[in-house]
């Protein structure tokens, strides 16, 4: 297993897992930076290792209408200064390979969404960029796939990858879990994260939006946890009911510390077993 190490934090410790987390997107400076703050409060009193994520631009809403984000400039310039007034690592989006250079200025981790993990010249953009890349299994795939996408960093160069599990398409409208996937792909040899919440979205279940049931992300959380995930990435809102985009699959953060401390201890007992 091939650790990835971004500063302190640890991508493949057996004794710790990483948290990945903020809003969906970024709706405004003022309430990024809230957020961002209090997420880092209750990550660092827990000392588990946390790095900071917010889309600039969500290219792949279900309406035309719907709130995409404040863009490109404007966006990397608030997840600048999250990153300098907290001290904290950022992961954020890419979505096409002229977004790779700029973004990769600002962030630590660039991710490729779940729609565009085959997309070669993307993946190879990233990878160009010297930053570590975490791609995103789409939903249409089977675990064992993920292989192909590893391949194709490792063809330029990139070992600095991380894999993300978000769920498997069932029917319409759905998504399931099946916990296979995390020890499938981490026999690949990279660190595996497990999205907690676009794992409990419901894809366009209303109509122009996505729907979400997201009483389920503690369960499912906990379940990666002892499956083995490294990392766990969860959508936090103050306040999910108002959130402008996923509010309906998004972890409201009055949930998160305790959610934490339950994972802490079943990483605990895991390494221990070990």
């Amino acid at each position: 297993m091939h650790k990835i190490v971004l500063g302190p934090i640890i991508f493949g410790d057996p004794r710790k897992f990483v948290l990945i987390g903020g809003p969906c997107v970024i709706e405004d400076e003022k309430s990024t930076l809230k957020l961002a703050e209090k997420i880092s409060n209750v990550a660092r009193a827990l000392k588990v290792p946390y790095i900071f994520k917010a889309s600039f631009d969500k290219a792949n809403r279900s309406s035309i209408t719907s709130f995409r984000g404040p863009g490109l400039e404007k966006g990397l310039a608030i997840l600048a200064r999250v990153k300098k007034e907290f001290k904290l690592p950022i992961l954020t989006d890419i979505h096409s390979e002229d977004q790779a250079a700029p973004v990769a200025e600002v962030a630590d981790i660039l991710q490729i969404p779940a729609f565009l993990c085959r997309q070669t010249d993307l993946l190879f953009a990233a990878a160009a960029t010297g930053r570590i890349v975490n791609v995103k299994k789409g939903q249409f795939l089977s675990p064992w796939e993920a292989k192909n996408m590893i391949h194709k960093l490792e063809e330029v160069g990139c070992k600095k990858i991380l894999l993300t599990e978000r769920g498997t398409s069932f029917g319409y409208n759905n998504l399931v879990n099946d916990f296979r996937a995390i020890p499938i792909m981490r026999g690949f040899g990279y660190p595996v994260v497990y999205d907690a919440t676009h794992s409990v979205q419901i894809p366009g279940g209303k109509g122009t939006a996505s729907g979400g049931m997201s009483e389920f992300i503690p369960t499912l959380a906990r379940c990666a946890v002892v499956a083995g995930a490294d990392a766990v990435f969860m959508e936090i809102h103050e306040n999910p009911a108002k959130a402008l985009s996923d509010g309906p699959n998004a972890l409201a953060f009055s949930k998160l510390e305790s959610l934490l401390k339950k994972l802490i201890a079943l990483k605990k007992c895991i390494a221990t077993e070990s």
